[in-house]
This record gives structure tokens, sequence and C-alpha cells, in this order.
């Protein structure tokens, strides 16, 4: 038992390998009883709105940036420019680690995020939720400014999102179900333009590290295949969404939920490639 926890979960964090196919099922089941849990703690307690989504997805920023940080320490690119970035990399708390990397980011950052609505909620004043996110995200967001230096390269992904988020829009005519079109798209776009144009641009080399998506890479000879298939998906759930009888609050969260499942792999691997890390 110790060797198949060493083999399967442990061992591909230190080698940077990424994911298998035993941890990839172990952390999405993992995750769906999360969800699950946390829907039973949250809900009549907490209001799932359009309001709440985005006060959420500000923390999904805080948590794909502080992931960054860890990958630029982790390549040697984080680099004590400022006494504060030498106080960062003295201190270790970034460093490549079980807290830092999937799967402990997503914990640390959903601690930080039930600690904040906590307080929020003994002050009565939820609807500040995306206002801490924000002011905790700016000063990890700081911290990499100094080194985004392949920032142009952003606005190829940016506009491979935008385009397939506006015509949702205009087809759904609603914010919400937009954004899961865009979080997933954003993903997808990261993916293929990071792996198949961005590296050779650059000599900078790139490998999809999640078992599933890299597959359809291999199969296809190409991630823009994995980017419209993350597309097409993404419209037949918000189709699904919006058609299917639910409560307005359940729409919202399981829209949430498809957000944070693009968004957050797509911030991460967008701000990466801005630092080369």
């Amino acid at each position: 038992m110790d060797n198949f926890i060493y083999d399967y979960f442990i061992q591909p964090i230190w080698s940077r390998t990424g994911y298998n196919v035993v941890n990839t099922l172990a952390y999405a089941a993992i995750a769906i009883l999360a969800v699950y849990l946390l829907y039973r703690l949250l809900k009549g307690r907490i209001r799932f709105d359009e309001q709440f989504v985005r006060g959420v997805l500000c923390f999904v920023l805080l948590g794909s940036t502080m992931r960054v940080i860890t990958d630029a320490i982790d390549t040697g690119v984080f680099q004590p420019v400022t006494f504060i970035h030498q106080l960062v990399l003295d201190s270790h708390i970034w460093d490549y680690g079980y807290l830092t990397v999937t799967p402990g980011i997503y914990i640390v950052t959903a601690a930080i995020l039930l600690v904040s609505m906590a307080i929020l909620y003994k002050m009565k004043r939820m609807e500040w939720l995306g206002y801490v996110g924000l002011a905790l995200w700016l000063p990890q967001f700081l911290l990499l400014l100094p080194f985004m230096n392949y920032i142009a390269y952003s606005l190829p992904i940016l506009m491979l999102a935008a385009v397939p988020a506006y015509i949702a829009l205009k087809y759904f005519k609603d914010a919400i179900l937009a954004a899961i079109v865009a979080g997933q798209a954003l993903d997808g776009a990261a993916t293929f333009f990071i792996i198949d144009v961005f590296s050779g641009l650059t000599g900078r080399m790139y490998f999809e590290q999640h078992v599933f998506s890299a597959g359809i890479g291999a199969i296809a000879g190409t991630y823009f295949t994995f980017y419209l298939l993350k597309v097409a998906i993404a419209f037949a759930a918000a189709y699904v969404i919006q058609k299917e009888k639910m409560d307005a609050e359940d729409k919202y969260y399981i829209a949430l939920l498809l957000m944070i499942m693009g968004f957050a792999p797509g911030i991460r691997d967008l701000l990466r490639m801005a630092v080369g890390g």
C-alpha cells in the first residue's frame, strides 16, 4: 500500500510528471464529494447568486496566481529583484510542495475562501467577498509582474477565449452561462497555444499534465482539437443548464463549478506562460 500511494500520488508531485489515471480518478472522486458537502453546508446560509459567483471567481484568480508563483520559483524565473521578493524566497512558503500544487493548492484556496466567508457572514457583509478575494490576489500578482516578459503572447489566448464567450452571450443572453464558455475556452485556448505555438516560437517547452487532455492531443496531433472540444462541451452544458427546470440557486452553483474547472487551470497556464515559468 505504501508503494501504491508513493507511486501514484507522491512521486508524480516531486517528479513534476503531473497526473496519471489513478490519481486523476481519485482526485475527481474527492472533488465531487467535497463539492456535495460544501453545497450541503452552504445551502440556506449563503445565497448562490451572480454576486456570489463573482466573489468566488476572485478567489480562483488568487489560487491560480499563487500556483504560478510556485512555478516561477521552481523554474528559477522568480528572482530577488526587490527585498519583498527576497523575503518570499527566504520564507519558503511558495516553494514546490504538497500545499502549493494540485491538489493541495485547491485545498489551501478553498480554506482561505471559507474562512473569508465565515468572517463576512458574521459581519453580515457577504457582498464584500469579491473585494476580499481581489485584495488577497493583488499582492500575488504584483510579485509576478516584474517577470512577465511574455505577456504579449497572452493576446491570442484571450482572443480565442473571447470569441466563443461573445457568441455564447449573444445566444444565451445570460452572462453567467457565457462565463461557463469563457472559462472552458480559456483553458482550451491556453493549452493549445502554449503547447502548439508558444513552445515553437520561444523554445520554452511545455507539456500537458492531465491524462485525458494529453490523450486527446496525442490522438489528434494538435491541441486545437482539445480547444474545440472544450468549447463544444461548454456550450452544451450551458444549454442544458438554461433549459433544465431547477432551482435558480442550484443553477448558479453548478455554473460556478463549471467556471472553476475552466478558469482555474486556464488562468494558471496563461500567467505561467507570461512569466515563462
